[in-house]
């Protein structure tokens, strides 16, 4: 049985009150409860300071380039299907140079969980523009205030047919870990943006704005996470705004599923190699 110390590392080096804490917190939280062990779960991260947490995360952690979190995942879990398997990012991260690996991601649907750290500013290299921060945001890229259109990626993640969204806030570790645990549960890709403030660097997407002003969609009477028209009225032009499980669809089988003859043994934990006579046949069909 496994409890919070065996997800515990070395002392995370984020900024004192970094949102990033938080979401730390939460995933090992739904680790611990949903029974995992450190040995079956993997953190696969991008660059930035969310980065970090796949080295402060107590199971196995891969540390990959800028932007390419979900590649390295996917293919971690098309090789050992037995892991549990987490892309984690911030959202300059994944939603600048690793758009294209979202949108794809979504469309292949690999069961893995993609948790992304919101915080609307490049928190590492010192307070630049984001592609979700808002319009009129003054940063040191931006004196006078960004003037192009935020990326929105929940109506993002809704248009490509997502499977799983789901948009949380570190300040509530509960409900984060509750949104968490139903996306590693999911069966296929799942997405959970999570609002991260920046402490040092944004001062207007701070702690106290989002006490403010979020709504909890877990918490509305009479919204249905599995009507993905009602999802879409619902965050439209309100996407700062909620919170929650916003869409699941159950019916889409995952890719492991779907693609004809997948093995049902992990392909890592299967004999590979090949006789002479394989290794003369295989290389006859190249000639």
């Amino acid at each position: 049985m496994t409890t919070l110390k065996d997800f515990k590392t070395e002392k995370a080096t984020w900024c004192p009150g970094c949102g990033d804490f938080g979401v730390l917190n939460a995933l090992q939280k739904a680790a611990v409860n949903l029974g995992i062990h450190p040995d079956d779960i993997v953190v696969v991260s991008g660059i930035g300071c969310s980065g970090k947490i796949s080295q402060h995360f107590g199971g196995y952690g891969f540390h990959s380039l800028h932007g390419r979190s979900l590649p390295v995942a996917q293919a971690v879990k098309l090789a050992n299907k037995d892991l549990t398997v987490i892309a984690a990012g911030g959202d300059g991260d994944g939603f600048g140079i690793g758009m294209g690996h979202f949108i794809h991601a979504m469309r292949r649907n690999i069961d893995i969980t993609y948790v992304v750290m919101d915080n609307h500013i490049y928190g590492l290299t010192t307070g630049q523009a984001s592609p979700t921060s808002d319009p009129g945001f003054q940063t040191k890229t931006s004196p006078d205030g960004t003037v192009e259109m935020p990326i929105h990626p929940i109506q993002l993640a809704l248009a490509q047919g997502c499977g799983f969204v789901a948009q949380g806030f570190s300040g509530n570790i509960k409900h984060l870990t509750e949104l968490i645990e139903k996306a590693i549960w999911h069966k296929g890709f799942s997405f959970v943006n999570v609002f991260s403030p920046c402490v040092t660097f944004n001062k207007v997407n701070t702690y106290d704005f989002y006490k403010q002003h979020l709504i909890n969609l877990d918490e509305e009477e009479g919204y249905d996470p599995h009507d993905r028209e009602q999802a879409f009225a619902r965050v439209a032009g309100k996407e700062q705004a909620v919170i929650g499980l916003i869409y699941e669809d159950v019916s889409r089988p995952a890719y492991e599923d779907a693609v004809h003859g997948f093995p049902d043994e992990a392909i890592a934990k299967r004999d590979c190699a090949l006789s002479v006579e394989q290794l003369a046949e295989l290389a006859a069909t190249f000639r």
